[in-house]
């Protein structure tokens, strides 16, 4: 088979589809992956096929203030969200995505939520489309104006808009709202801490104090927004790790040094080895890496959809979420005390990455995948 995986060009929403593009390659599978041809570097490694298409999140937040005067990532409204991802990524990327796709005439597109270029192109060659979903659901004035933007989309353009035919979820089940309800076509898949295979491990040194993880995403971690944070945990006898943003350098965080270890953009997986505690920004790929490997988690969400993950971590009893305007220093170091000492925590999220580890694997849900007509 022909297989294409189709993703937002930002770490968080192209990492969780890897493994599963993994297992189809592995199957001896013709796989490509289509987005900007700036995440390269993160394909690469994989062995994966780039179908290079569409410009970088920096130029589609700035066409969609151009348009609209609004900022999808720091004030997040479903009008807003639509537009950036089923508006304004698909209007500037459809075109080049449609002509790199053209010889490649896939059999399956395997899209992540947010992606509505990989179903345009579905679209166009009467191709089925299975949605990776990454974190909670989206609550429906969110998921409904995407639709409606690319269904428009769509219909300018002469093709049908159809859902996914297969959902695939990693989300686990004991995180999930009361209200949830398996939709059709609906399979688990078990969620994964992004490694790169066959690279040496870079997991740190054993600490002899607890480890306190900070990590607010590639787009989160500003060193202006962070340094407060970072001063007050120094406060706490704990070992600190902070990984840095795409941009920022050690240097431009106003910090004492010797307190904090700082690391350049480094797989999760073996950042979480010893982990004790994780303070981060929330978003979905990160949270359910942590959860997958029961670390408790501090969620101080920033913006995005990061405020959805944090109600279910704070639900789930896996950790503390504090909501602006709760987050203070004094309470963020409360909260990570917390999370160190409350047993009822540890064993919450202990829990939940036993439920996480008996969810199906990459390989086996692409075995389920091959076998459905």
């Amino acid at each position: 088979m022909r297989i294409l995986f189709s993703s937002v060009p930002q770490h968080g929403h192209l990492l969780p589809l890897l493994p599963l593009a993994r297992a189809f390659r592995d199957r001896g599978h013709n796989v490509a992956v289509l987005t900007a041809a700036g995440m390269a570097p993160v394909l690469a490694p994989q062995g994966l096929d780039l179908l290079a298409a569409g410009p970088l999140p920096d130029v589609l937040f700035a066409e969609v203030a151009r348009r609209t005067g609004a900022d999808p990532a720091m004030n997040p409204t479903p009008d807003s969200v639509a537009e950036f991802f089923a508006g304004t990524r698909v209007d500037l990327t459809a075109d080049e995505a449609l002509a790199v796709t053209a010889d490649f005439r896939p059999d399956l597109v395997v899209s992540e939520l947010c992606d509505y270029v990989g179903p345009l192109v579905a679209a166009s060659t009467d191709t089925p489309v299975a949605t990776l979903a990454f974190g909670p659901p989206l609550p429906p004035p969110f998921t409904d104006a995407m639709a409606a933007m690319a269904r428009s989309r769509h219909e300018e353009r002469g093709l049908p808009w159809r859902p996914g035919k297969w959902l695939l979820d990693t989300w686990p089940a004991s995180m999930r709202a009361e209200e949830w309800r398996q939709p059709e076509g609906w399979l688990p898949l078990r969620p994964e801490a992004f490694r790169e295979p066959g690279a040496e491990s870079a997991k740190l040194a054993p600490s002899e104090r607890p480890r306190v993880l900070v990590t607010f995403g590639t787009f989160f971690s500003q060193p202006d927004q962070l340094s407060p944070l970072l001063r007050s945990l120094s406060t706490l006898d704990v070992e600190i790790v902070v990984t840095l943003g795409l941009a920022a350098r050690p240097e431009e965080f106003d910090v004492d040094p010797s307190r904090i270890t700082f690391v350049g953009f480094t797989p999760m997986d073996d950042l979480l080895d010893g982990a004790d505690v994780v303070v981060t920004h929330g978003g979905a790929g990160t949270t359910s890496a942590v959860l997958s490997k029961g670390v408790p988690l501090v969620v101080l969400p920033q913006g995005a959809d990061q405020f959805f993950q944090a109600e279910r971590v704070a639900a789930a009893g896996a950790g503390i979420a504090l909501l602006p305007p709760s987050q203070t220093p004094e309470a963020t170091v409360a909260a990570v005390r917390t999370a160190l000492e409350d047993v009822d925590v540890r064993e919450s999220v202990r829990m939940i990455a036993k439920e996480i580890a008996a969810m199906p694997a990459a390989p086996d849900v692409a075995a389920t995948l091959e076998a459905k007509p």
